[in-house]
């Protein structure tokens, strides 16, 4: 199943090229099916690359999804203000709502206190918001940090050095529906210069630890009922991601090291080796079955958590 955005969102061209199946608004009207409703809170710079990175995953299911794109009031960037304007809606517009699911992006302010950061107490506000208008929420790198700080009063540590390339991951509790069919190593691509310390997680009751990494350290966090997932990596990255990064630093002179298992023989003038698309479709099919499976059909019976 397809889907569902605006045909002028630049992410529909490449998903239909892509053979994503992409659906027009008339065309959604006449199913008598009903979507599930994906709220998205993309908090990235990189506007249109992260919609296209996210919109590809959750589009390739036998799912009908309807994202709504959120931005915050707060903080608007106005080198991307007409896409804001044309695709994007703020959090007072929709509050009154209900969601199937709620994904929150990274955002590169991690070296700051979180209280420091612009828009934390809009983003607090959402997220204490999704405890009764969404019926599972998906946080993303600084996202899920954001999170398990905001909820469980779970720290960051600020690295010596960045997490920077693509490590082996492993799977810790494989009863939650979310890790189903993922193999026994996979891997994930990690950019960061704070982390989650699996101490801090372990005193909270609520929280499950289901993947870690020996090198990159806890990986995904969910609360036990699994409405709240935390995802400390960047699954969604595209294959030059990474490299972007990379060559965006070096070209400014910052002192950064060539991303870790990312090019061949480690040198940044290779290509990239792909090898986590197949876990990042599984992960975001799985929560988005997980999703189908237990919300509500109709979204006000969703109850808090």
């Amino acid at each position: 199943m397809p889907v569902k955005i605006p045909d002028a969102l630049p992410a529909a061209k490449v998903l239909s090229e892509e053979n994503i199946f992409v659906m027009t608004e008339n065309r959604a009207l006449h199913q008598d099916i009903r979507p599930l409703k994906i709220a998205i809170l993309n908090l990235m710079p990189t506007k249109v690359v992260t919609e296209t990175q996210l919109l590809r995953l959750i589009g390739n299911t036998p799912l009908q999804i309807e994202p709504v794109f959120l931005c915050t009031a707060t903080y608007r960037p106005t080198h991307f203000l007409e896409h804001l304007q044309a695709f994007y809606r703020t959090f007072d517009t929709v509050r009154d709502q209900r969601f199937d699911g709620l994904i929150v992006t990274g955002a590169p302010v991690e070296l700051m206190e979180f209280e420091e950061v612009h828009y934390w107490d809009e983003l607090t506000d959402i997220l204490d918001w999704a405890n009764t208008n969404v019926f599972s929420t998906f946080l993303i790198c600084w996202a899920a940090q954001v999170g398990l700080y905001h909820y469980y009063g779970v720290p960051k540590h600020k690295l010596a050095k960045k997490m920077f390339g693509v490590f082996s991951h492993r799977v810790l509790d494989r009863s939650s529906m979310l890790v189903r069919g993922f193999d026994d190593d996979f891997q994930a691509p990690h950019s960061r210069y704070t982390e989650i310390r699996l101490e801090d997680v372990l005193v909270c009751p609520d929280l499950k630890i289901l993947c870690d990494s020996p090198e990159a350290g806890v990986y995904i966090v969910t609360s036990k009922d699994s409405r709240r997932v935390f995802v400390t990596g960047h699954s969604e990255y595209d294959a030059d991601t990474l490299g972007v990064e990379y060559w965006r630093d070096a070209r400014k002179g910052v002192s950064v090291e060539v991303p870790r298992n990312y090019y061949a023989d480690d040198d940044p003038h290779q290509d990239p080796r792909v090898n986590w698309r197949g876990h990042a479709h599984l992960l975001f099919s799985n929560w988005l079955n997980f999703v189908y499976q237990e919300t509500p059909y109709e979204l006000e019976g969703i109850e808090g958590k």
